[in-house]
């Protein structure tokens, strides 16, 4: 009678064990951005040192993949908005442009005001960070032509992209401006308070035809 020799799996990794309770942690901490964080590579060293005949050698090579192939995706969005930022600035002579009059002061805070509206705004506002302009909102806001901000200087303006899911998505940015401003949204304003003008070769500014100042 001929008899077989089961051969048994290799233990639990300790190597495993190790990288991925870190790279749980890590996670939860940074979400997407922990695919940058230089704790990453030295769970990846762990990962590499897995045996492959361990019981988890196919979860590690799994988590490995996962994480380059995200680190590369992280890399590839995190140098697409350094370019969008960059060609933001970049204004080519005798390009139509817009001017804007100085902006308002806020209104001073009003006494006995109450509680504030419990209602949430949805999409960019004061304060949202340019970045999340380039990428986020579903992709609903473009850029439009740089404003000329009397007092300012020249200031990128964003606006939402005309088609109906944005418009649904979005409704109250409907026919508004979004100046930005040291990398976060400045202001939002109405586009009939921005005037267009054209820049001639002589530096000069030509009106638009009519005595309509809105766009």
């Amino acid at each position: 009678m001929l008899t077989a020799c089961r051969r048994e799996p290799a233990p639990p990794s300790a190597e495993f064990e190790q990288a991925s309770r870190q790279f749980t942690a890590l996670y939860s901490q940074k979400l997407d951005e922990a695919y940058l964080d230089p704790q990453m590579g030295t769970i990846e060293a762990q990962l590499q040192r897995v045996p492959q005949d361990s019981v988890d050698a196919p979860a590690s090579r799994d988590l490995l993949q996962r994480i380059q192939q995200n680190r590369a995706r992280m890399q590839d969005a995190a140098t697409a908005r350094q370019k969008a930022v960059a060609s933001a600035r970049e204004i080519p002579p005798g390009a139509p442009s817009t001017t804007l009059t100085p902006l308002p002061p806020p209104p001073p805070a009003a006494e006995d005001a109450g509680p504030a509206d419990a209602g949430v705004v949805n999409g960019p506002q004061t304060g949202t960070p340019a970045s999340e302009l380039v990428a986020g909102f579903r992709g609903c806001f473009k850029r439009g032509l740089p404003i000329n901000v009397e007092g300012r200087g020249i200031r990128e303006a964003w606006e939402l992209n005309d088609s109906t899911s944005c418009r649904l998505e979005y409704p109250s940015h409907t026919g508004m401006v979004l100046l930005t401003e040291e990398g976060k949204v400045l202001t939002l304003l109405p586009k009939s308070s921005v005037r267009t003008v054209t820049q001639t070769q002589d530096a000069g500014t030509q009106p638009p035809a009519g005595n309509d100042a809105g766009r």
